[in-house]
């Protein structure tokens, strides 16, 4: 990534004199942290929303990465119950719990005195048809500020400035809240994210990357890189055998392997069939 829009990242962080930072600890939100700080210093701060949407190993990567940086950092609970239709979980699901983030993040800097509140949603992100949790960025206006859109930054690109700046992240894998796991229809509840998240943290566990686990009833889809497939086939019967303990009832495997964004798939084939 070109040298000058670095810099220009860098200057309009700098414009807004203090910041609050939407911080999950993914490579992108990380590399943005660490941008602030650079340009803020004391006056930064990652904020990082714990909620049962997200997972107990993203929280401590979350604070390690902080420490990596730096940064201050503080951790906000938040309650699903505060979230308006969210359960329901219909296709706009994003939008409603990405509009509850953002509104208690700028309450919260408007009480501690942030001038704003940055976030790391990218260039790569904003494609496709189905995307309400950047609509609801969108009606906040100046109030939310997201420097990798304004500046027309890629994900790829995010790696690359987080490797220049020695970040740990920059290989991370790219990581979703638990809700993305659930069949839109289907009612997002505690108990279903809780069994979802053991579920992955054993394919952690198991020495596994990058992958999600669907669940659509009570049916575990497993989404695994192409390089990651077979061997997940030789530990089929255990990771089977242990899945169903967590209370799944069947347990399969995705041959077309992990893609973000595929619980969107069967509604973008209908869009597309309708046109």
């Amino acid at each position: 990534m070109d040298i000058a829009r670095i810099e220009k990242i860098r200057e309009a962080i700098k414009a807004r004199e203090s910041a609050v930072i939407a911080f999950s600890g993914g490579v992108d939100s990380t590399t943005l942290a660490a941008l602030a700080f650079e340009e803020l210093g004391d006056r930064a701060l990652a904020v990082t929303i714990d909620s049962p949407l997200f997972p107990r190993h993203q929280l401590e990567t979350a604070s390690q990465a902080a420490c990596e940086i730096g940064i201050q950092h503080k951790i906000l609970p938040f309650s699903l119950n505060s979230v308006p239709y969210f359960t329901a979980n219909t296709i706009n699901r994003c939008y409603f719990c990405k509009k509850a983030l953002l509104e208690t993040l700028l309450e919260f800097a408007e009480k501690t005195g942030y001038n704003a509140v940055l976030e790391g949603t990218n260039a790569s992100e904003i494609k496709g048809e189905n995307r309400p949790g950047y609509r609801a960025i969108q009606e906040a206006g100046e109030k939310i500020y997201s420097p990798f859109v304004e500046f027309n930054v890629t994900k790829e690109e995010i790696r690359e400035i987080a490797a220049n700046l020695s970040l740990s992240a920059a290989g991370r894998p790219s990581a979703a809240c638990l809700a993305t796991r659930i069949a839109y229809g289907q009612p997002i509840t505690p108990e279903a994210l809780e069994k979802i998240e053991k579920a992955e943290d054993y394919l952690l566990d198991l020495g596994f990357t990058q992958f999600r686990i669907r669940l659509h009833s009570n049916l575990a889809r497993i989404e695994l890189t192409q390089k990651e497939i077979e061997e997940a086939f030789r530990k089929r019967e255990k990771i089977s055998r242990h899945l169903k303990t967590l209370g799944f009832d069947y347990v399969t495997l995705d041959l077309e392997g992990f893609r973000s964004g595929s619980m969107d798939e069967p509604y973008l084939q209908k869009k597309s069939e309708e046109k």
